[in-house]
């Protein structure tokens, strides 16, 4: 009698397994097959969400041309000639990566920016997509790019309830404009 209930364990045990692993081979199988149908269509997506922030932040560009040797970066032509840069701005707010597009002049002066993700609480971080928060950005260089709490107008007025959030985006998007200002810098010699 023993024998014959470990042997029916053992089969049971082995019919669970069995069970699992189909389970898992489908799951597996509808997931991949979820993905390979929504990953282009997402990628199309993401390509025309950030040709509209391009436009968005660079009104006067005809067109954008990727910059050769620098990846995520676009140069805003008009009649041909370089006008601005966008490239991509990254920085660890409260919630996590704070992923930004931004527009800076040839001269090195911010143009505005535009959040692509975050994590930030709402009603507080989140708010840097305002453009209470955002069009402090619009013309300042890269030394002026500086958090305060009190408002002036040549540096970046904190978000209340958000110094971390409005630190973390100030220091993503001086660290671009540092970059572009060097590099614009380098293309005009």
């Amino acid at each position: 009698m023993a024998h014959e209930a470990h042997e029916s364990n053992a089969s049971s045990i082995f019919k669970i397994g069995i069970n699992l692993t189909i389970a898992c081979l489908i799951s597996g199988t509808i997931i991949a097959g979820t993905y390979a149908v929504t990953a282009p269509v997402a990628a199309k997506e993401q390509i025309v969400q950030q040709n509209k922030a391009m436009k968005d932040l660079v009104p006067d560009a005809q067109n954008f041309k990727p910059v050769d040797g620098k990846t995520g970066w676009y140069a805003a032509l008009q009649n041909g000639k370089v006008i601005a840069y966008v490239v991509p701005a990254e920085s660890k707010g409260y919630g996590g990566a704070i992923k930004m597009l931004t527009a800076v002049s040839t001269d090195g002066k911010d143009l505005g920016y535009k959040i692509l993700s975050h994590n930030e609480t709402p009603g507080l971080g989140a708010n840097a997509t305002q453009p209470k928060f955002s069009h402090q950005f619009i013309g300042k260089t890269a030394e002026q790019l500086e958090v305060v709490k009190v408002p002036t107008d040549k540096n970046i007025q904190a978000m209340t309830g958000a110094t971390i959030t409005s630190r973390a985006v100030t220091k993503g998007i001086k660290e671009a404009v540092e970059k572009v200002a060097a590099y614009a810098a380098g293309q005009q010699k």
